[in-house]
């Protein structure tokens, strides 16, 4: 069990709380755990998984009530990636299609976009992905080569996408594509591609070091047309809506890090207990009590600074410096704890049939995916030395009317 020195969480402290925790943990013991190996081989989840979840309300919680959805805030959702984390199972792949897809179509969609997506998102009916990550462009997004030309009442839409998390199964996908290439007008949109759609299609599941259960592949668009009623927002707005978004999906990240680290400690707890060496259970021997009081401290600092950002995130406050920091701290920390509880297991940590082997490998991808940690760097000293960088923009600006 969690060590008796963490402290009451005030995020999860409602009935309400309570009841979806023991909701979701039986969930994942009855739906999900009994058909992991099944589910690791193929390399996707079974569609009955995502449709017994929304039958028993877990998808997509801060959808408005007016699509079917609950309108509660991002701590729900939190306590749903934590106690998935802790069963070290990447899939159903809640993070992506709850906390990403469906916030971006609640915020910009349009009405009928809404209607015709939330709902069935929130039923299991219908799944999201999104599609940002090309061969040759990871963190800088800027950069994506995938175009949809204007072609009047639609467009027509050309390019690859890679590493896309559920596009293997997904029934739409949020596609980031230059709009207008080659124009002054040039700019990023984001258009809702059914994956019904003639010309689209995507390669077999990746073969993962981790998260093998839960499927990545690639995605091809030739010459795929789709209506412009599908544009998502504005068009050239793509890159703005993504970076506003990117401090959510960081913190999911930060808070499947937190489940992860919690799940791993109560099973090396459990297991130094019962396993023996020179005459006595390894719980006995002061390294073991040692490395595992710097794992509870250390889950205990970091759980604080994500449940924060959890309820500023919940009050509309979450900027996106406190989102990298999150994002940073807590997939860094997941990094060094889990190879610290690995160690206490010995040869058998190395064993895939243990659940900490899968854990250890699934975490690994946390400092990658959401923007490598060495961008989310970036992203926070940006933020300390914004005053100096407007600073120098001013003087850069006067310079160069001068010259003129």
């Amino acid at each position: 069990m969690i060590p008796k020195v963490s402290l009451p969480r005030k995020v999860y402290a409602t009935e309400e709380h309570q009841f979806l925790k023991e909701t979701v943990r039986e969930y994942f013991k009855n739906e999900c755990l009994p058909h992991r190996e099944k589910w690791e081989s193929q390399g996707y989840c079974d569609r009955e998984a995502w449709l017994k979840a929304g039958e028993l309300g877990l998808l997509c919680l801060s959808v408005e009530p007016a699509y079917g959805g609950a309108g509660l805030d991002y701590t729900y959702s939190a306590l749903i990636l934590e106690e998935q984390a802790k069963t070290s199972l990447a899939a159903p792949a809640f993070g992506m299609h709850c906390d990403i897809i469906a916030p971006y179509i609640q915020h910009y969609g349009t009405e009928d976009q809404k209607r015709k997506y939330l709902p069935k998102m929130i039923s299991g009916e219908l799944i999201g992905a999104l599609g940002m990550t090309e061969p040759s462009t990871g963190s800088d997004l800027q950069a994506i080569k995938t175009n949809a030309v204007d072609m009047g009442d639609h467009y027509i839409i050309n390019g690859q996408k890679t590493f896309i998390t559920i596009g293997y199964t997904c029934d739409f996908v949020i596609l980031a594509c230059k709009t207008n290439p080659g124009t002054k007008k040039e700019g990023i949109s984001l258009i809702i591609v059914d994956a019904d759609s003639e010309g689209f299609s995507r390669g077999k599941p990746f073969h993962k070091l981790g998260m093998k259960e839960g499927d990545t592949c690639e995605l091809f668009f030739e010459d795929v047309k789709v209506s412009k009623t599908q544009l998502l927002g504005e068009e050239g707005k793509g890159f703005i809506y993504m970076m506003t978004e990117l401090p959510r999906e960081r913190l999911t990240i930060a808070s499947q890090a937190i489940g992860s680290v919690a799940g791993a400690l109560e099973e090396t707890i459990q297991y130094t207990q019962e396993r023996s060496a020179f005459g006595k259970p390894i719980c006995g021997f002061q390294n073991t009590q040692f490395k595992l009081a710097e794992v509870a401290t250390q889950l205990e600092l970091h759980t604080v600074f994500v449940d924060r950002c959890s309820e500023l995130l919940a009050e509309g406050k979450l900027t996106a410096e406190m989102g990298a920091m999150a994002k940073y701290a807590a997939s860094e920390m997941q990094g060094k704890m889990l190879d610290e509880c690995l160690q206490l297991f010995g040869g058998y940590g190395f064993m895939w049939e243990y659940p900490i082997s899968r854990n250890y490998a699934s975490a690994r991808v946390q400092r990658i995916y959401g923007g490598t940690n060495e961008i989310m760097k970036l992203v926070i000293s940006r933020a300390i030395f914004a005053e100096y960088h407007q600073k120098l923009k001013a003087e850069r600006k006067r310079l160069k009317t001068m010259a003129n």
